[in-house]
């Protein structure tokens, strides 16, 4: 159904887009396969953000011969186009994850089933993401230090954003000395916005917030979205990193390499992988390492399939016990949002399919690299408010500002993509079907439910199970409804209230109409009913001392009861940050590079 979306775009001015921007960037034709070695110094297990990072900075040591497996293909056409990337989710570049049912969210959810999106392709989910450039708050890395994890304080992890960074943008240069300019991941300013993004800004000024770099020194207030972009085109580290490493004799690539399980030897070292490819089983070994990047998802599910992890679950799956090692697949995080909170406004004034179609934004695409085909669907802004309890500039609460509401496609396909129950989007949102607006989402940035990762069988072919377990704990609904005052605050402003005749949806929900409209019961049943992940799932191989049984890594990121493996990619993070993730993973990949030339003796770049 969600296809539906790109097809509303005209086919002859989607055909004439995409082979501009191809035509441009080139195409990913580096696929080793055919020529694969018997042993690899280093061998990197998914291609992602960390892994594309990992392969590219570990080939730069000339002598070592890299691995890098991955399980999807190249990064499809459309992924160039910013504005395409909600037409990719549910695609071929797409797992196709879906949650367990959620037992105490999802109200308002087919099954109460939440879609659970993971780039499956060279760059990972740097080609599905929003593309926003935020790296979370000092005070996530100076906590992750704290807590027992020495090298991870925010001064020293500040020099690894600083390393992956080419920052191109101009609105930050009074905080230049934050950001990085040599760097790879290249970061421009957003290229085009809608008129709400004014309102959005100026709202935030009469609430008595500023307009700030969240990337600088502190990240209280409303900002414009930074974006992981390249000359008006998606920047994944497809593009940024992996394309230009690939060039390099000593690195080589597979794709559609599905790897099943890690090999050990009788030390509990790991020697190899075995992987799936064209209908055949393969395998390769390991001189040095097994890297494992493939996610907060995916490397959690390795482990368990190759024998590491609690022990009564493998037990349970028929799965012989290589190390007992409770914490695998435990601690998943993820930044629940809430994408209900919509307003209408005055006509012309927010993305829509039309302004896509128009024959003119087309044009300023191909030939300028401008207009809202540089942009990702409805993205605008961001706001972190003051935090009400403990530091208050430790923000619980980020806002995404979307220039669009769930009903801008006239109920088509975007309903069924976030997974609403159609009973429900077309009661609550039915009014409003195609019209110009706006919605506000509070994001939980600190979230304190957490949830699962474990087998579905030991089919490696097969999903495992996802449960974010989303607001189980109660804080996390209290806080919502905050959120949602905090949000409504905004969109009642002069700013988007007179100057784009914004008008909120005060309809009552269904699934709350045994509540009080405007009560913090109502709201809390609200968010109860409409939250969902925001595509940032984490923790799930978390770093930690030798004191914490749950720990899986140790602060150099290599696995506990085995050698020669490490888990570098967002399943290390012992918390999550407080912000987008993309940013965190390319730090953490960065470092991890480093660490992992520094322990063989190889030479580490000067950092910035």
């Amino acid at each position: 159904m969600i296809t539906n979306l790109i097809r509303a775009v005209p086919t002859a001015l989607l055909r004439m887009i995409v082979l501009a921007v191809v035509r441009e960037a080139g195409e990913h034709n580096y696929d080793s396969s055919n020529n694969l070695l018997d042993q690899y110094d280093f061998i990197v297990v998914g291609a992602g953000t960390a892994g594309g990072i990992l392969a590219a900075r570990l080939s730069e040591v000339s002598n070592w011969k890299i691995l890098l497996l991955e399980s999807g293909g190249p990064p499809p056409p459309e992924s160039y186009v910013p504005a395409f990337n909600i037409a990719l989710i549910e695609g071929d570049a797409d797992w196709n994850f879906r949650t367990v049912p959620q037992r105490y969210s999802h109200r308002a959810y087919q099954d109460h089933v939440c879609p659970f999106p993971r780039g499956k392709c060279l760059g990972g989910s740097s080609v599905l993401n929003w593309m926003m450039y935020v790296r979370g708050n000092r005070r996530d890395y100076d906590n992750w230090e704290a807590m027992g994890n020495p090298g991870w304080d925010y001064e020293s992890v500040l020099r690894y954003f600083k390393k992956a960074e080419g920052y191109r943008g101009k609105r930050n240069i009074h905080t230049g000395s934050y950001h990085g300019r040599d760097g790879p991941l290249t970061v421009e300013d957003k290229r085009w916005s809608s008129p709400l993004l004014t309102g959005f800004l100026k709202a935030g000024q009469q609430l008595g917030y500023q307009i700030v770099d969240p990337n600088g020194p502190e990240q209280i207030g409303f900002s414009v979205a930074d974006m992981t972009q390249r000359n008006g085109l998606r920047g994944s580290t497809a593009e940024t990193y992996i394309k230009p490493a690939a060039a390099r004799p000593n690195l080589h690539v597979a794709v559609n390499a599905h790897v099943t399980k890690i090999l050990f030897d009788e030390n509990k070292r790991a020697i190899g992988v075995r992987f799936q490819q064209k209908g055949k089983m393969r395998t390769v070994r390991a001189r040095r390492e097994v890297i494992l990047s493939a996610g907060a998802i995916g490397s959690p599910h390795l482990l368990l399939l190759s024998g590491v992890g609690p022990a009564k679950h493998l037990q349970q799956h028929g799965i012989p016990v290589l190390v007992d090692l409770p914490g695998v697949g435990l601690n998943l995080q993820d930044h629940p949002s809430i994408f209900g909170l919509a307003w209408t406004t005055r006509k012309g004034v927010s993305i829509s399919i039309p302004r896509l179609a128009d024959p003119k934004s087309v044009k300023d695409f191909i030939f300028n690299r401008q207009g809202p085909f540089t942009s990702p669907f409805g993205v605008e802004g961001n706001a972190w408010s003051l935090a009400e309890k403990g530091d208050p500039y430790w923000p619980d609460l980020q806002y995404l500002f979307i220039s669009g509401t769930p009903a801008l496609d006239s109920g088509l396909a975007i309903w069924d993509l976030i997974g609403y129950r159609r009973e429900v989007f077309f009661e609550y949102f039915g009014h409003m079907l195609g019209r110009d607006g706006f919605s506000i989402g509070p994001m939980l940035t600190r979230p304190k439910s957490r949830g699962t990762v474990k087998l579905a069988s030991r089919d490696p072919l097969q999903a495992p199970l996802i449960d974010p377990n989303f607001l189980s704990h109660p804080d996390d609904v209290e806080t919502f409804v905050r959120g949602i005052k905090f949000a409504l605050s905004v969109g009642n402003t002069s700013a988007l209230r007179d100057d784009f005749q914004a008008v909120f949806n005060e309809k009552v929900l269904p699934v709350c109409d045994h509540e009080v409209p405007g009560s913090d019961a109502y709201w809390s049943c609200y968010a109860l009913s409409m939250a969902s992940t925001t595509f940032h799932p984490c923790g799930t191989c978390k770093m930690a001392p030798d004191s914490d049984p749950y720990g899986v890594l140790d602060h150099n990121l290599k696995l506990r009861g085995v050698s020669g493996l490490r888990v570098i990619d967002a399943s290390m993070m012992p918390l999550i940050t407080t912000g987008n993730l993309n940013a965190p993973v390319a730090m953490i990949a960065e470092k991890g590079a480093d660490i992992i030339k520094s322990d063989w003796g190889a030479p580490v770049d000067p950092l910035p």
